[in-house]
């Protein structure tokens, strides 16, 4: 038995059965429990905004002349697609490790590169609705613009796709619940907190300001800001870029990972 996945196909091209199988698993497996997948970050993003709005919202300064509730409401919507998507890839990974069903993916007709498009779309769903979700019941309260469509699917997709890709890495390197903890606490939660979420890293001091640069997630929040609210503190053409760029390198890192079978089984 191969210690990765097969890449060895019966006949040519690509298993697209395989993949859409997988692909509505995943979906199932997080439609499943929709109250705690879905309605449980969507509600825990609204509190994020109700709080904001009534300790902020008069007194936070308008970066770019835009109303503080406008301009953080995109990077909460943002910050609920990234944590889903990759939690969403993670935890389906390593529960089937722990669980021991692991082999039952592995034995699938399915190559490296179609076992990682069904696992990632899944992600990608996920995280995609729950923004949806969360920026349609935000715009109830809070007078959304939409200065750019394009560009908004564009960070929600690719931002997404990053963050489902990083739960990849993410599960299979993980063993048991507590790694997968340590890196949502210690990796994801930083990443999207500090990313200019909240604030405008533009008014930050030096060295806060080059290292909130240096943080890839920043651009994906500042050019979904963007798509909605016509503003932005970095180039949006350096934002797409980067999130080009990094979805590329995750993605033939995972791919090459899946293939070695590193960590999928013991």
């Amino acid at each position: 038995m191969e210690s990765g996945l097969s890449a060895t196909r019966l006949g040519s091209g690509v298993n697209w059965i395989g993949v859409a199988t997988l692909y509505r698993r995943e979906v199932q497996r997080f439609l499943a429990v929709a109250a705690q997948t879905v309605g449980g970050p969507v509600v825990s993003t609204l509190l994020f905004l109700a709080v904001f709005g009534v300790a902020l919202g008069r007194h936070a300064p308008a970066p770019g002349g835009v109303p503080y509730l406008v301009f953080v409401t995109p990077g909460l919507v943002m910050m609920a697609v990234l944590q889903n998507a990759y939690a969403n890839t993670s935890s389906s990974l390593l529960v089937a490790k722990v669980q021991g069903n692991i082999v039952d993916l592995l034995l699938a007709p399915l190559g490296p590169g179609e076992f990682l498009t069904g696992m990632v779309l899944g992600g990608v769903t996920r995280g995609v609705l729950v923004g949806a979700l969360t920026a349609l019941a935000a715009a109830l309260f809070v007078p959304l613009p939409l200065a750019n469509l394009a560009l908004c699917l564009f960070y929600a997709f690719g931002g997404s796709l990053l963050f489902a890709l990083l739960g990849v890495l993410g599960g299979l390197w993980a063993q048991k619940m507590d790694h997968q903890a340590a890196v949502t606490n210690f990796v994801i939660a930083p990443l999207t907190l500090l990313s200019g979420t909240f604030y405008a890293v533009s008014s930050l001091s030096e060295p806060f300001r080059s290292i909130a640069y240096a943080d890839p997630v920043f651009y994906i929040v500042d050019g979904f800001r963007h798509g909605i609210t016509g503003h932005s503190e970095a180039s949006p053409l350096a934002g797409i870029l980067v999130v080009l760029v990094a979805n590329g390198l995750l993605g033939v890192l995972c791919h090459r990972l899946l293939a070695s079978g590193w960590r999928l089984r013991q």
